[in-house]
């Protein structure tokens, strides 16, 4: 697996390098977000996880992780949590060309460890979003199962280009992948984004059943899938304006990620840690 949304290959022009520093500047951003979402996974659910304190997981009031009775349910809930963090650690070493370039086979084994790990969360998200009942609304739930299935058809196109050694589709497979499979991570970085610029949760409810809500619960996955493929498109196109406007959009998409990283951190985890 690799990361290719920062490589473009015709980097003659001013408009491809500036395309190509808007990939860096947005990847630079998923970085540093992925890293504290991964942070509060470790310190609010795995320290709970490895202490026995399970009914502590819902200290967090979004969604019940632990409920009493529930022996299976709450067994699933804190393995799927510990994936997710291995599976955004493994996500964020895809996203380093230096590992790429310098350790291969830590970037072949932390691509494979991603793919499982996603393909696995997929699984044990749509077993506990309709056995289970983890989810706030209907919608959610829709969108969650969507996403699942994303995710696993683009793990298995990933695998299937990889064998047949076309790295080129290959690379662009992986990176839906990455798009699809960090949707939690992207939602959260939305609402706190939309929050902060919106002064309030406007369009948003408890239980995440309003208009605002029902768009960034399909479009966690779904806009920055298309981000990426206009971005792509526009490194093929020999269109400056294309080039240059793509560039534009893909700045303002890493300045709200800042922003909704910032978001996260400081209002959405932090006080929790």
């Amino acid at each position: 697996m690799t990361n290719n949304i920062t490589l473009t290959k015709n980097n003659a022009s001013s408009e491809n390098r500036i395309l190509n520093w808007s990939g860096r500047a947005w990847i630079l951003s998923a970085i540093l977000g992925q890293l504290g979402f991964i942070v509060f996974i470790a310190m609010f659910y795995g320290l709970r996880i490895f202490s026995g304190d399970f009914a502590g997981w819902n200290d967090k009031p979004i969604i019940d992780g632990y409920i009493q009775g529930d022996t299976t349910g709450n067994y699933m809930f804190a393995i799927h949590v510990l994936f997710a963090a291995v599976m955004t650690l493994s996500g964020v070493i895809q996203l380093i060309p230096k590992i790429r370039a310098r350790l291969p086979f830590v970037h072949r084994v932390s691509g494979r460890i991603f793919l499982s790990t996603g393909c696995l969360l997929a699984i044990g998200g749509l077993w506990m979003t309709w056995v289970r009942g983890t989810h706030m609304h209907i919608s959610g739930a829709y969108a969650i199962s969507i996403d699942a299935l994303l995710i696993l058809v683009f793990a298995v196109l990933t695998v299937k280009f990889a064998i047949r050694r076309n790295i080129k589709v290959h690379q662009r497979w992986a990176m839906r992948f990455f798009m699809v499979a960090s949707a939690v991570w992207f939602l959260r970085v939305a609402m706190m984004g939309w929050m902060i610029i919106a002064q309030g949760p406007v369009g948003m409810t408890q239980d995440m059943s309003g208009p605002t809500d029902f768009v960034m619960m399909f479009g966690c996955y779904l806009i920055p899938l298309a981000i990426y493929e206009l971005y792509k498109f526009a490194d093929a196109s020999s269109f400056s304006w294309i080039k240059v406007a793509t560039a534009s959009l893909v700045f303002i998409a890493t300045g709200f990620t800042i922003l909704g990283v910032f978001g996260s951190i400081a209002y959405m985890w932090w006080p929790y840690l």
